[in-house]
């Protein structure tokens, strides 16, 4: 039994570093979620992009529609008839090549015994000239396409700016729970400190209670800015239209500089903005409809031809025919398309409107997002030198407390001022980038996966104050 235990322990001490190899590892952090994974992921999960694909896929088929009638038809046709009318008996005789002299005995004329017919018959068609109708149609559904195109990338432009923000919201609220956590760490130092020095003789108990209720208020922050990291992660959900882990994201960064003047802007706008862009192809398409409606007063020109081949029965002899011709047609009365050109009119003077509307819409987007962007960069670098002010004031009135020189009510209410600068700031440099992300929408230059670089940062912000 001895040398069994033994046996039984050497293989235990073996066997101990492949079970340690095979044991799961801990479930790791997940990594943080970056801007442009969050644009991807909503892009990815998106019904308005699969709606806008959608819709490009049916403006191509319309402009290969458009093409066909450049193209010849041709139809295959197999018939089968019985009868004994003079006319259809005549004739049938003839395309079979059977008819004789009998047959023109006024009995066989008049009265014919039914007859069957069996008819192989090739045919076509072809438009060869329209007076410019089916080029005009090409060219009016090209720019269908190209507007349904454009309109797809700034559905794209438009999703990417609603993750954006939602994700700025989050990145905000995250940092605003950061710092009313260590604000609850300060008050609680605050809190021992106070209640030491009452114990010591050198405070009154009246310190200690107005530092208790100061830590009471911080935790109430705290819970109120929890709160408000998840309402955040559930709008940022909504808009990439998929559950995603909460976790980290990437802090917000200072966005205070590349934005070109204002009269460049609108410029800038105007050159890019796909919407406008697809209006400018919906007004050229108009344009073009009321030329094709105009066309269509014009002649055409078309050919056709046809072979045949007719028979008694479904096998035996059998006479082969064939006719060929070309048509002009010219509507003498074109009643229908004299509507059909003031429809057309109408349509293009509305479409006119419309684009001179969007574009005084888009100087009025772009002015307005500019300023904003041009105020929260200011109002950036007001809060960075404010939070440092109260920083250092802090700093130098808790020496002055420690010292027995300054009062708890002096400390409580420069630790308010220094949590409210902290809050501004921060608060700054999410409009800072809210505005920065609201310019480059209006500006027609959202990059979605070029935003992590603009307004989010991996790094921690070099001017936040140490706790």
């Amino acid at each position: 039994m001895a040398v069994l235990k033994r046996i039984w322990i050497m293989l235990v001490i073996a066997l101990a570093p492949a079970v340690r190899a095979q044991s799961p590892k801990p479930t790791e952090t997940p990594a943080a979620l970056t801007l442009s994974e969050a644009v991807q992921r909503a892009l990815d999960h998106s019904p308005d992009r699969r709606m806008a694909a959608a819709d490009v896929a049916a403006a191509k088929v319309a402009a290969r529609s458009a093409r066909l009638p450049l193209l010849p038809t041709l139809g295959f046709d197999e018939l089968m008839t019985r009868g004994n009318d003079p006319v259809y008996v005549f004739g049938s005789l003839l395309r079979q090549q059977r008819f004789t002299t009998a047959d023109f005995a006024l009995n066989s004329l008049n009265r014919p015994l039914p007859l069957n017919n069996f008819a192989t018959r090739f045919s076509g068609n072809w438009l060869a000239f329209d007076s410019m109708q089916t080029e005009l149609g090409m060219r009016s559904a090209d720019h269908a396409e190209r507007a349904a195109v454009a309109i797809g990338t700034r559905a794209d432009e438009q999703l990417a700016w609603r993750v954006a923000e939602a994700y700025v919201g989050v990145s905000l609220a995250q940092q605003q729970a950061h710092l009313a956590e260590e604000q609850v760490k300060t008050a609680q130092a605050l809190e021992t400190t106070a209640r030491a020095r009452v114990e010591a003789g050198t405070a009154v108990d009246a310190d200690a209670l107005s530092a208790a209720t100061e830590l009471a208020a911080r935790r109430e922050e705290q819970m109120a800015a929890e709160g408000a990291v998840a309402t955040a992660w559930a709008q940022l959900e909504e808009a990439m239209g998929a559950p995603v882990p909460e976790g980290a994201l990437d802090a917000l960064a200072e966005k205070t500089d590349g934005m070109p003047p204002l009269p460049d802007a609108v410029e800038l706008a105007l050159r890019s903005r796909k919407d406008r862009a697809a209006l400018g192809e919906q007004l050229a398409a108009m344009r073009t409809g009321v030329t094709a409606a105009r066309a269509a007063f014009g002649p055409t020109v078309g050919a056709f031809g046809s072979w045949e081949q007719d028979r008694g029965g479904f096998t035996g002899n059998s006479g082969n025919n064939w006719l060929a011709g070309v048509q002009v047609h010219l509507d003498l009365f074109p009643a229908a398309r004299r509507q059909q050109l003031a429809a057309a009119k109408i349509a293009l003077t509305r479409t006119q409107a419309a684009s001179e509307s969007a574009d005084n819409q888009i100087r009025m987007e772009v002015t307005r997002a500019w300023y904003a962007h041009r105020t929260a960069s200011q109002q950036v670098e007001v809060a960075r030198a404010a939070r440092a002010e109260a920083a250092e004031s802090l700093r130098i009135l808790r020496d002055r407390y420690d010292a027995g020189l300054a009062t708890m009510s002096d400390l409580m209410r420069v630790e308010d001022a220094q949590r409210q600068a902290q809050n501004a700031y921060w608060h700054a440099v999410g409009e800072n980038a809210l505005s920065w992300i609201d310019f480059e929408f209006a500006t027609g230059t959202l990059d979605p996966l070029r935003h992590a670089v603009d307004v989010t940062t991996a790094e921690p912000n070099p001017n936040e104050a140490q706790p």
